[in-house]
């Protein structure tokens, strides 16, 4: 028996009919083929299946579909849709390729999300509280410093758009 839901992904409305029990890093892949969110550890260690529900960045891992009816929902390839890309690529997005903040590219829509929230919730963030937003993130490649920076250049950038 399926429940139906209706989300809005990446600014585009969905309904689907769904398994009670799928959960909406699933729902995501699978039903709408959106796979920049990433199945790691499927037990909400890792953060690579993070995404942005009604702005909040949530483990999409802990989190079943039918929980996410009547929400908005932002995933890695919906970032370039939101007003701080003003038509190009993210802030942050920008700072992970001009500071070098990825390798192999697993964990970073994950971190690129939590890094998201964390500027649109303070603009001005110090090192530590940077490192501790991307905490639930972990990454294997990069020895954080290079997201570190990251961030930092997108929070100058965006800071210095609203200027």
């Amino acid at each position: 028996m399926g429940l139906e839901i209706q989300v809005q992904v990446n600014g585009k409305n969905y309904q689907s009919e769904i398994e009670p029990r799928l959960l909406l890093v699933h729902y995501l892949r699978e039903v709408l083929g959106l796979t920049g969110t990433h199945v790691g550890c499927e037990t909400s260690l890792c953060g690579a299946c993070t995404v942005l529900v009604d702005g909040r960045a949530v483990k999409s891992c802990t989190m079943l579909a039918v929980q996410a009816d009547g929400s908005e929902i932002t995933t890695i390839e919906g970032l370039t849709a939101t007003p701080e890309a003003a038509g190009g690529l993210h802030p942050v997005q920008e700072g992970f390729w001009e500071k070098h903040g990825l390798q192999c590219g697993y964990c970073t829509p994950g971190m690129i999300l939590s890094a998201v929230q964390l500027l649109r919730d303070n603009p001005s963030p110090t090192e530590a509280e940077i490192r501790h937003a991307i905490a639930g993130n972990l990454c294997r490649c990069t020895g954080y410093q290079h997201i570190v920076e990251a961030v930092e250049y997108a929070a100058k950038k965006l800071r210095s758009r609203k200027r």
